[in-house]
C-alpha cells in the first residue's frame, strides 16, 4: 500500500515532531489551544482589541469616541468565537505579509471592515505599538493560564503526597544515607518533606507578577506624544496592563526585559527538581521493595522478563522535568537579553514556552499516575528494619555522650563498622557501660522500628 506523507493529515499525531503533539498530546489538551500557534495568535488579537477599545475610553483622543455596547459586543465576539478557520485566515495573511503580527492587525481591519460605525476607526487598530507591545502582553497573559493549569496538576500530587503522608505517619522505615543503613524514619515523614518543598515553591510562585509594557518601538512613547501630546502616556499604558492583571514595566527599550518571566521560570526549575528527587526516590523504594506497583492487566512490564513490573511512571516523570528545565533554563537566560533596544532571538525562543509547561504537566500526570499505583509492603519494610540494629548505635553514643563517658563514638564504632550485629550484641554492650539503670533500660528496650524521633509528628504536620 502506497500512502505518502501528502496523502496523510498534517494533523495527524504519527507525525508530530514532539511526542506533546503525538504520542502524549490527550495529557496536554487544554494546554495545547493556550501555548501553541493558536493560543498565540488570539493572545495577540486579544490584546489588539483591549487597546483598540482602551483608546476610545481615553480622554483628549477626540478621533476615537467612546464606543457603542454593539460595537464592543462584536469586538469581544471577535475574540470569544476565535475559530481555527481564523487563526488559518490569519496565516494566510501573513504569508503576504512576512510578519505575523501585522497580520492581527491585517485581519482586525477585515473583521470591522463590516462594520461601519467601528471601520472609520480602523487606524487606531494597533495605534503607536510595536509588535512587542502586543508580544510581550500576549506571552504574559500566555504564561499565567499556561501556570494556572500546570498550578492546578502541582496541587494534584501535592494532595496526594499529603494524603500518604498521614496514611504512613507512623510506618516505620529504615532511612539510607549515601545508600546505607541510617537511623530511622517514617514512610509519611518522607512524603512529609515533599509536601512542604513543593508547598515552599509555589508560595514563591505565587509571589511572581508578570510585567508588561506598551510604549512604543524602544520603550519612550515617542509616537505617542507627537500624536497627542496633551494625553498622559504613562497613566493610559499603565490603566491599561493594569486592567490586563499584570504589572507595569516602567523602564524598557522595544522590549520588555522579561525579567519576572525569568524569575518565574527559575522557580519552576526548582520546583522540577524537587519533583526528579520525589521520582528518584520512588524509583529507588520500589527497587528496595519497600512499594509494590498495582498490576494492570494485560500491561507488559519487560519484553523478554514476564515477572517484571517497572516503575516506568516514574522514569517517565524525571525524564520530562529534566527536559522542561533544560528549556526553562534556557529561556530565562536568553529571554533577559537582548542587543541594544531590539533583537529577535527572544521571540524566537520564546515561541518554546509551552514545551516547558508540556512536559512539566506532563511530568506531574505521570507522577501522578505511579504514586496511585503504589502498596506499600510493609513485610520487605519490617525486614530491612529487624536486619538493621546497627542503627541503634547513634542512640548509645549519644547517651554515652550525655553522661560523659569519653570515646562513646568510638566504642559503637568498634563494635559495629562493618560488622552485622543484633539485640543481643548491643544490650551486652549497653549492659558494660557505666550509666542508670533507667538509660540502660530505655536503650535496651529500643528497636530500629521505635527508634523514630518525632517522625509520626512531623508527618502530619
Amino acid at each position: 500500500m502506497d500512502i505518502s506523507y501528502n496523502k496523510l493529515m498534517k494533523t495527524d499525531s504519527l507525525l508530530a515532531i514532539s511526542p506533546l503533539d503525538g504520542r502524549y498530546n490527550s495529557v496536554n489538551n487544554e494546554l495545547s489551544y493556550i501555548t501553541s500557534e493558536y493560543g498565540l495568535i488570539k493572545y495577540r488579537l486579544f490584546i489588539e482589541v483591549e487597546w483598540f477599545k482602551h483608546l476610545s475610553n481615553t480622554k483628549n483622543i477626540p478621533e476615537i469616541p467612546k464606543l457603542s455596547i454593539n460595537n464592543i459586543r462584536y469586538l469581544n465576539d471577535l475574540v470569544k468565537n476565535f475559530s481555527k478557520k481564523d487563526a488559518n485566515r490569519v496565516k494566510a495573511i501573513e504569508k503576504k505579509t512576512n510578519h505575523d503580527v501585522k497580520a492581527i492587525e491585517y485581519f482586525l481591519k477585515e473583521k470591522i471592515s463590516k462594520i461601519r460605525s467601528l471601520n472609520k476607526y480602523s487606524e487606531f487598530i494597533h495605534f503607536a505599538c510595536t509588535s512587542e507591545d502586543i508580544n510581550n502582553l500576549s506571552y504574559s497573559l500566555m504564561i499565567r493560564d499556561a501556570s494556572n493549569i500546570v498550578a492546578s496538576s502541582i496541587h494534584d500530587v501535592s494532595r496526594n503526597l499529603k494524603q500518604k503522608a498521614n496514611k504512613f505517619a507512623t510506618t516505620p522505615m529504615l532511612s539510607r544515607t549515601h545508600g546505607q543503613t541510617a537511623s530511622p524514619t517514617t514512610m509519611g515523614k518522607e512524603f512529609s518533606n515533599f509536601v512542604h518543598r513543593m508547598n515552599t515553591i509555589n508560595t514563591s510562585i505565587g509571589t511572581i507578577k508578570l510585567k508588561g509594557k506598551i510604549n512604543g518601538a524602544v520603550g519612550n512613547f515617542n509616537a505617542h506624544t507627537i500624536a497627542y501630546p496633551n494625553v498622559n502616556w504613562e497613566l493610559v499604558s499603565k490603566k491599561f496592563i493594569k486592567g490586563l492583571g499584570l504589572e507595569v514595566n516602567s523602564h524598557t527599550t522595544q522590549v520588555e526585559p522579561k525579567d519576572s518571566i525569568a524569575e518565574l521560570f527559575f522557580h519552576y526549575v526548582r520546583l522540577n527538581n524537587v519533583l526528579i528527587d520525589l521520582s528518584r526516590d520512588m524509583w529507588g523504594y520500589i527497587s528496595l521493595g519497600y512499594f509494590k506497583q498495582k498490576l494492570k492487566k494485560g500491561e507488559i512490564g519487560s519484553s523478554t522478563m514476564p515477572h517484571k513490573v517497572n516503575p516506568i511512571d516514574f522514569e517517565n516523570a524525571e525524564g520530562n522535568l529534566g527536559l522542561a528545565n533544560s528549556i526553562f533554563l534556557h529561556l530565562s537566560n536568553s529571554v533577559v537579553i537582548s542587543r541594544w533596544q531590539r533583537d529577535l532571538t527572544d521571540s524566537t525562543v520564546m515561541r518554546n514556552v509551552g514545551l516547558c509547561y508540556g512536559h512539566t504537566n506532563l511530568a506531574l500526570y505521570s507522577l501522578l499516575k505511579g504514586l496511585n499505583k503504589l502498596e506499600i509492603n510493609k513485610d520487605q519494610i519490617n525486614k530491612d528494619l529487624d536486619n538493621s540494629w546497627e542503627v541503634l548505635t547513634e542512640a548509645i553514643q549519644t547517651v554515652l555522650r550525655k553522661h560523659s563517658i569519653s570515646n562513646g563514638y568510638e566504642l559503637m564504632k568498634d563494635l559495629s563498622r562493618g560488622k552485622q550485629i543484633n539485640k543481643e550484641d548491643l544490650d551486652q554492650f549497653i549492659d558494660s557501660t557505666d550509666i542508670p539503670i533507667e538509660d540502660k533500660q530505655r536503650l535496651k528496650n529500643l528497636k530500629p522500628s521505635s527508634y523514630i524521633g518525632i517522625a509520626n509528628k512531623l508527618a502530619k504536620s
